[in-house]
């Protein structure tokens, strides 16, 4: 009888203590950390009053992932609504509305959205990146606020929307070319990071790593290797004799092979064509749609 009243005891005295931890919690769920801009002399109207004039954006909005967050109750306007990025709108509404007449624009100033993506904030720091701090570029030329995937590109569909979105800057990388490379089908997101990076050209990764996570590299049963489907053996770094023996098996002498200043020292001409002939068979990058590059 006493180990049972032990057991009860024990139970209750377990849930009086984390109570006051289920009350904190409870009262925490709608606590928001995010500070919605001010301007100054204007108060709080409401999602309603926006949508008696922006009602293309009401339209689309609801299948946003930012609509997660969108309270109709004027007492959320600050934290769940239009206002929580764009600002208390009685001002805006007085003088008749207009673009950046008493409204903030987060595709004039990124801190909006900073407010709560400040993991991208971060990126933005890294030494490669996109110049948004800078106010040469805004989030939203990227990415759409109100729309259904903000991940993806303005206009068009899946990859094709993604490159179409780089598109509009870099337009020499989206020209046609006989030669695609295969990776823009997959989207130009798989080498580069749109925000930043610690690599130059907002690089995945650095050096070969980065070709190497498509183009493998495999050692075949009579020891040569192959990178993607291109032999390789002749330009890796080996032992001497082990390489001078595989360049006899193709048929080329191991002089040929040196550095082609040191082969033809009294012979000027010779020197710089064999110069430019090692120049074209090192192992360069892929040809982005069948241009090599520079």
């Amino acid at each position: 009888m006493k180990k049972w009243r032990w057991f009860v005891l024990t139970g209750v005295l377990a849930v009086a203590g984390a109570s006051p931890l289920l009350l904190s919690s409870c009262s925490t769920v709608e606590r928001t950390v995010l500070q919605p801009p001010q301007i100054e002399g204007a108060h709080y109207l409401g999602n309603k009053a926006c949508a008696e004039c922006h009602a293309n954006i009401t339209r689309i909005f609801p299948s946003s992932p930012h609509a997660r967050f969108y309270k109709d109750d004027l007492k959320w306007a600050a934290t769940a609504g239009c206002e929580s990025c764009h600002g208390p709108g009685s001002e805006h509404v007085r003088v008749g509305g207009g673009r950046g007449k008493f409204i903030v624009n987060p595709g004039k100033d990124p801190a909006t959205c900073f407010q709560c993506h400040l993991e991208t904030h971060a990126e933005f720091n890294l030494p490669h990146h996109h110049p948004v701090l800078e106010r040469r570029m805004s989030c939203v030329q990227c990415h759409d606020p109100h729309g259904r995937d903000i991940r993806k590109a303005r206009g068009g569909l899946a990859m094709a929307r993604l490159n179409e979105s780089c598109a509009q800057c870099h337009r020499e990388q989206s020209r046609p070319f006989v030669f695609e490379h295969e990776a823009l089908r997959e989207g130009c997101t798989v080498c580069h990071i749109p925000h930043g990076s610690i690599n130059d050209k907002l690089l995945v990764e650095r050096d070969a790593n980065l070709c190497l996570k498509c183009h493998a590299q495999m050692q075949s049963a009579s020891g040569r290797m192959f990178i993607g489907k291109q032999d390789h053996s002749a330009l890796l770094p080996v032992e001497h004799e082990q390489k001078n023996a595989l360049l006899k098996t193709e048929g080329v002498d191991e002089q040929q092979r040196h550095d082609p200043v040191e082969s033809c020292p009294d012979d000027p001409v010779a020197a710089r064509r064999a110069a430019a002939s090692r120049r074209r068979n090192r192992c360069r990058p892929i040809a982005v749609r069948g241009r090599c590059p520079g």
